[in-house]
Parts: C-alpha cells; structure tokens; sequence
C-alpha cells in the first residue's frame, strides 16, 4: 500500500473514531439535564404532595386551637354575646376544687394507664420470646392484641356489667371464697378510680406487649447468648439485655399511655359518668359538662388548654430523656 492510501485509510478511521465517541458524550449531557430539571421540581413537587395534609392539619387542628386560646379569655356561653375577663378563667381553673380534683385523678389513672400496662407487657414479652414461634405463641399475641381493637365506650359498657353488684367479677370471687370483699365496685368512692383504672390497664396491655415483643425480636441474639455463657441467670439477662435494648420502644409506650391517661374520656363516661359523686371526675369529662351542660364555653376552653400545657409538661421530659440515653 502507498503512503497516500495509508494516510487517507488513518485519516478515515480517526475520522469515524471520532463519530463512535461523540454519541457518549450526548447521552452523558442528557443524565445531567434531566438530573437537573428533577432538583428544581423537587422541591416543588414535595409541597405540592404535602399540602393537603397541611391544609387539613391547619383547618382542623391549628384553626380551632387558635379559637380555643381566644375563648379562654371570654366569658361565653356559645351563643350571645362575650365578655372579656382575662386570666380569670385560668384562675378558676387552679382555684376550683372540682377541676383540681379531676387533675388529681387523672395523674392517679397514669398508674394504670403507664405503669402497669408497661410493667405487665415487659414480663409477657419475654416470657413470650422464650416460646418457639408456633400456634401458641401467635395466638397468645392475638389475644393480648384483641381488647385494644375493641372500641374504648363498649369497654366502659361491658366492664360497667362486668363490675356490678352481680356481675362477673363477683361471682368470680364468691367462687372462690371470697365473697366478703364483693361490692359495686364502680359504686363505691374508695374502688371506683382503681376500677376504672383496671380497664384502661386491660386495654392497653396488649399493646405494650405486642410493641415491646416487636422490639424484642431486634436485639441481636448474640447477646443473651454472651451472658448466658457468663453465667447470667433470667433475671440478669432481662436487666441488662433486654430493658436497655427496648428504651425507645418504651419511651415511645410511656408516652401514648400518659396521654391516654391525661386525656381519658370514653370509659369514665360509659362506665360511672363521673360518679360516684366526684370520684372518677377527669379533665376531659369536666370540659365536656363545662361546655356543653353549663354551656361555658370560655371556661372550657381554658381548661382544655392547662390539659395540653399538662401533657406537655410530661410527654417532653420524656422524650428528651429517651434521645440523651439512647
């Protein structure tokens, strides 16, 4: 071959070289532009997605907050004209023996509402852990699920049977010889708050175990078996295994139930209304007669507000504690 041919056949494939590359290098640049387009839609498409929730957030949460901080400093009863009073409906809220008796009940309801439920499901978790996944194990966990589906107002119903003078719960002991303690439970001012405690410590119980059965099943078993090898007996491996492996899940417990407790309505309202006289008296069954039976509105609303200050108070320690040691 001459020299001219070899140039023009060197020349012709750095030429069609140079055609293979240049399709590369247009499918690189359109990554980028589409990559580019997607960041500034982002954020848009993100506030696009989210407004609805926050517009109903906002129409159903923050608006009718924001009323129920103007009522409070109104003396109102729904329908005529208001009258300004200031602070004076906070006052009586801290001043009045009924409402601090309600407050009072509801920081006792916590015990049955937090710490028994809490309690009680951190044993049933582990006793349940330590059975093989099988039929017992599933179904023990649907029965421990199943009053927590069960609407809070026929629970109230049910057990308001259940606590009568010839209800179950009296047989039950009479059954069993002890029938010089039976009684109207929900009747009597010394067992009426405990009773009703006793229910909500029902319903929540198989909760706090199915969700600290559920955190159970995420420590990593390599560490019972370390201080089992340590020569750790049940009660040691359950202090410092497994307690500290559920401090999120407990965290997250105590909150919901302490707001469950604070803010509990439905079962004293199916079950005593209240009764006996101010015996199992809430703050959410106190703003209801407030409000709607001596129709002052200003009055309620002020106490709806010193109860969310109040969850607030002990929901926030909570959490921040749970973040610092975890």
């Amino acid at each position: 071959m001459s020299a001219g041919n070899r140039g023009g056949a060197i020349g012709a494939v750095s030429h069609s070289g140079g055609d293979a590359d240049s399709p590369p290098a247009t499918s690189a640049v359109a990554p980028r532009r589409v990559a580019r387009k997607a960041t500034r839609r982002g954020p848009l498409a993100g506030v696009l997605m989210i407004a609805p929730a926050l517009a109903a957030y906002g129409f159903f949460v923050l608006v009718p907050f924001i009323q129920g901080v103007q009522y409070s400093f109104y003396d109102w009863n729904g329908v005529g004209a208001s009258t300004w009073v200031g602070v004076d409906n906070y006052l009586r809220v801290f001043t009045d023996r009924e409402m601090l008796s309600a407050i009072r009940n509801a920081f006792v309801l916590v015990i049955f509402f937090t710490v028994i439920p809490v309690g009680t499901g951190l044993v049933l978790a582990t006793l349940i852990r330590n059975i093989r996944a099988g039929v017992f194990s599933t179904v023990s966990q649907t029965i421990l699920f199943l009053p927590q589906i069960i609407p809070l107002a026929a629970a109230g119903i049910a057990w308001s049977w259940m606590y009568a003078q010839t209800g179950t719960v009296n047989q039950i002991l009479s059954a069993v010889g002890l029938g010089g303690i039976t009684r109207p439970w929900l009747a009597d001012y010394g067992t009426a708050l405990p009773a009703v405690g006793l229910i909500g410590s029902w319903v929540l119980t198989g909760l706090c175990t199915v969700l600290l059965l559920t955190g159970i099943s995420k420590i990593d078993a390599s560490l019972y078996e370390a201080v089992r090898l340590d020569g750790a007996g049940w009660f040691r491996e359950f202090i410092t295994i497994t307690i500290p492996g559920l401090r999120q899940q407990i965290a997250v417990l105590i909150t919901i139930t302490v707001i469950a407790a604070l803010s509990s309505f439905d079962i004293i309202y199916t079950s005593t209304q209240g009764g006996p006289g101010r015996a199992t008296l809430v703050p959410g069954l106190s703003i209801f007669r407030i409000g709607f039976t001596q129709s002052d509105v200003g009055l309620a609303s002020a106490f709806g507000i010193v109860l969310m200050a109040l969850v607030l108070i002990v929901v926030i320690p909570i959490q921040r504690l749970s973040k610092e040691s975890s």
